[in-house]
């Protein structure tokens, strides 16, 4: 049995996510289901996704996903390494025999690249040349240690899975599949047939015409883009997070997570004279942080997401079962009862009293204050 799995984010879901789910259809056959991690409403770059986690589950199942599990926010909105071990720790545990997922170039051997990186001893990984990022100082290691360069995105990324799996005790099979079309954070390519996720967000944003969006999304995943009443951003988060640092004391805002080096105050000082969220994360760059580590730790600020909570929500994680095909509803009844994850299906007051859900309950807060749709307390598994 080849029990596929992929980690995404859909945000949206557009035509190289469907190819992506079209070969993992051909990896498991017709008889095995394909199961997704799916991020919630927060990804990890740090931002609210642009369609809430109900929409973008809906397009995956209509595009040949058979189970969808939200992420939990703890894992979801963490570096490369964090993220992918709670995502490739959780696959297994549901029982996923295989992780599929794109790369800009799948003749690597990830298994065996990952393998290496996770034997670097720990003390050659004390970067602490501020003149420099830590990614930059990460990639030149790998190149030394390994004789590998990482650059491009979704290596990195398929990289940090084949590490987490090297550290699991490789409990998933790897296939990375080549990427189709533009590269994961390229530019419009007008004459493209599959965009990056970051130029379509950008026409959504800014352009709306829905004719050209058609091109490179679902249909139903198109209309259902219109129908929102706004599109999440950080442009229009950026009031609230003023609010939030402006109201906080140092002393607060010091037990955000992440929260370190005295950012607290560089934050609260700058956030004064930003007139946006571009500007605000110039003013408190450095070479020390890498752009998403602040856009992270700004989400964190304004969703008061504290060192105690993000640890309550490790130690007692659960997965958000967001939609099934009859497919997967078969499976899920097979594994429900030998799966050590607590998984939920519907929401109540008991099982949001702590752990993950209590997290999520939260966060999700405001994202039904922007859209104006819950998005847990009375909703059911999607089924197709």
């Amino acid at each position: 049995m080849s029990v596929v799995g992929i980690i995404a984010e859909f945000n949206p879901l557009h035509s190289g996510h469907e190819f992506l789910l079209n070969q993992a259809r051909l990896l498991a056959g017709s008889k095995d289901p394909i199961v997704v991690l799916m991020s919630g409403n927060y990804v990890q770059r740090g931002e609210m996704a642009i369609m809430d986690k109900w929409s973008r589950t809906q397009a995956a199942l209509n595009s040949g996903a058979d189970l969808v599990f939200e992420m939990p926010f703890s894992t979801s909105v963490e570096p490369a390494d964090l993220f992918s071990l709670g995502s490739i720790n959780q696959l297994a545990k549901l029982g996923v025999s295989d992780l599929i997922f794109g790369v800009e170039d799948a003749t690597l051997n990830f298994a065996y690249l990952g393998s290496k990186i996770a034997e670097i001893p720990p003390n050659h990984m004390n970067f602490n040349d501020y003149s420099q990022t830590y990614s930059t100082q990460y990639n030149e290691m790998v190149a030394r240690e390994v004789g590998y360069e990482v650059s491009q995105p979704n290596a990195i990324l398929g990289l940090a899975y084949a590490v987490a799996n090297y550290n699991l005790g490789t409990p998933l099979t790897l296939h990375p599949v080549n990427r189709i079309g533009a590269g994961h954070d390229d530019l419009l390519q007008r004459e493209g047939v599959v965009q990056s996720a970051s130029a379509i967000r950008n026409i959504i944003l800014h352009q709306k015409t829905g004719a050209e969006l058609e091109q490179w999304l679902p249909k139903s995943e198109v209309a259902q883009l219109y129908q929102q009443p706004v599109y999440p951003n950080w442009n229009l988060l950026f009031p609230f997070l003023k609010y939030r640092l402006e109201s906080s004391s140092v002393e607060e805002l010091r037990q955000i997570y992440q929260m370190s080096e005295g950012l607290e105050y560089k934050m609260k000082q700058e956030i004064h004279r930003a007139r946006n969220f571009t500007e605000f994360l110039r003013y408190i760059k450095s070479k020390r942080y890498t752009y998403s580590r602040l856009r992270r730790l700004s989400l964190y600020t304004l969703l008061n997401v504290t060192q105690d909570d993000m640890l309550d929500s490790f130690n007692h994680e659960s997965l958000f079962l967001l939609g099934y095909s009859k497919l997967g509803r078969r499976y899920l009844k097979k594994i429900r009862k030998n799966t050590t994850t607590d998984i939920i299906s519907k929401v109540d007051q008991k099982n949001t009293r702590t752990g993950s859900m209590h997290l999520q309950l939260r966060v999700d807060r405001l994202v039904e204050q922007i859209l104006q749709v819950d998005q847990n307390f009375g909703r059911r598994p999607l089924e197709v």
